[in-house]
């Protein structure tokens, strides 16, 4: 967080994911394919290529 937000500002630990999940609002409420941002269990995130059929 440190290199988006700077050093010199405090953000809340919670401030990705609520930054995650209004993405990921958007995309459904557009009715579009979700971007291929996944949730690693008490590691963060990470992002994926989707799978071409």
């Amino acid at each position: 967080m440190d290199l988006v937000w700077g050093r010199d500002e405090f953000v809340e630990p919670r401030t990705v994911d609520v930054h995650v999940a209004r993405l990921r609002s958007k995309f459904a409420t557009a009715k579009l394919p979700a971007p291929g941002v996944e949730t690693v269990r008490g590691i963060g995130y990470r992002f994926r290529e989707p799978v071409k059929a």
